[in-house]
């Protein structure tokens, strides 16, 4: 089912529950078939990590942990990575990104002592030799060994070691301290898939494997590692894993947007994906015409083929609406995160407390904003996952 059929069906599943507020729900088939889709496309050598930041909810994670038998997680600031630390110890954390080095202080300082296993099962990314000095002195200040993994810059330029002295040093300085131990390596690249052309894109990534693959040699030249197998060799993201065909380099990918689908992940690598999550809100005010701020608006001579104004409750949300089929945002008259004006095409149909239904442009910071995610199964809200406390 799609289309305004599917919606009109999930529509009346949100009134059936009396879901009477803006709410971010998750279509639980299809997620589950999102989930089965990615499987099948994961080289057989390739492993999967969970990007806890796109699906912030716990039992959302931990549904995915369970199906695709994965104990790799990927988190990215201090409270979600003391939060998994508690509640899956076993869960073996990569920061997605470099934190301060007063957050991993206060990681050590506030995780409770039966905790004391998390804390291994933590690796650290480092991107400068400067980072890497302030890490080894918070580890040894509290006398722990932490795994660092070092963040490769192969062409997006967000920061990160390339091939060279700096990188060799640093995999030599891991190698002879007791409070530091190598972990591995990450390389993002999803500047590749936003190139113009076929041939920049795939000039791109030729070159992002080459500077992985130039990393790799220094690490079997500089960290005393045998076995790369050992190592966590990340790469990817959703809009990138499937150029990735093999394990030959990166040993595995992180994947969260692609499972739920916001439209930002429209793209041709994703196609076999369908949209699993959506913002359902109830229209507050409707009526015919568009009624500009500070001129005259008298209803009776509103022409047949005008369009149809629609408040929703609340908006301004990253997202694109949906249904009811036509409608959109109207520039001239502005966005409301109160009161969120739609225009609709002149034949349509809608009531004060009718639904309207959008698609996120992203899950990280969208999922965050709505309480409780409703969970949508065979025509029915069958359930509310809780949400992680919002945090940058």
């Amino acid at each position: 089912m799609t289309g305004d059929a599917y919606f009109s069906k999930l529509a009346d599943a949100l009134k059936q529950a009396g879901i009477a507020t803006p709410r971010l729900v998750v279509d639980r088939a299809r997620l589950d078939a999102n989930i089965a889709t990615l499987t099948s496309l994961l080289p057989q050598d390739m492993a999967l990590r969970v990007v806890v930041k796109s699906l912030p909810s716990p039992e959302l994670v931990s549904r995915i942990m369970k199906k695709v038998q994965t104990d790799r997680l990927m988190t990215f600031n201090l409270p979600m990575l003391k939060s998994f630390a508690e509640h899956y110890p076993m869960a073996d954390q990569l920061l997605g990104k470099p934190l301060p080095a007063a957050a991993m202080d206060q990681f050590f300082i506030k995780n409770r002592p039966r905790n004391a296993q998390s804390q291994r099962k933590v690796q650290w990314l480092v991107d400068t030799p400067r980072r890497l000095s302030q890490y080894l002195k918070v580890a040894e200040r509290h006398g722990a060994t932490i795994r660092v993994n070092l963040e490769l810059d192969v062409g997006f330029h967000r920061g990160g070691f390339t091939p060279g002295d700096d990188l060799n040093t640093a995999l030599e300085t891991l190698h002879d301290s007791p409070f530091g131990e190598f972990s591995g390596l990450m390389g993002y690249e999803p500047h590749i898939p936003a190139l113009d052309g076929e041939a920049q894109q795939d000039a791109a990534r030729r070159t992002a494997f080459g500077i992985y693959q130039a990393a790799l040699t220094s690490v079997l030249e500089h960290a005393g590692s045998e076995d790369l197998s050992k190592l966590t060799l990340n790469a990817a993201g959703s809009p990138t894993f499937r150029l990735w065909s093999s394990g030959e380099i990166a040993n595995e990918v992180a994947i969260g947007s692609a499972l739920v689908k916001p439209t930002n992940f429209d793209t041709d690598l994703l196609a076999p994906f369908q949209p699993a999550s959506f913002i359902a809100t109830p229209i507050l005010k409707t009526w015919k015409g568009l009624a500009v701020p500070g001129e005259a608006f008298d209803p009776a001579t509103i022409a047949d083929d005008a369009p149809v104004s629609v408040f929703t409750y609340g908006g301004y949300w990253k997202a694109k609406p949906v249904y009811p089929a036509g409608v959109s945002y109207n520039a001239g008259f502005g966005r409301s995160s109160n009161q969120d004006l739609l225009i609709g095409p002149s034949d349509l149909s809608v009531e004060p407390d009718d639904m309207v239904i959008l698609r996120p442009r992203q899950s990280e910071s969208v999922f965050l904003q709505f309480g409780p995610i409703l969970v949508y199964d065979d025509g029915q809200i069958v359930d509310e996952w809780p949400v992680l406390p919002a945090s940058p």
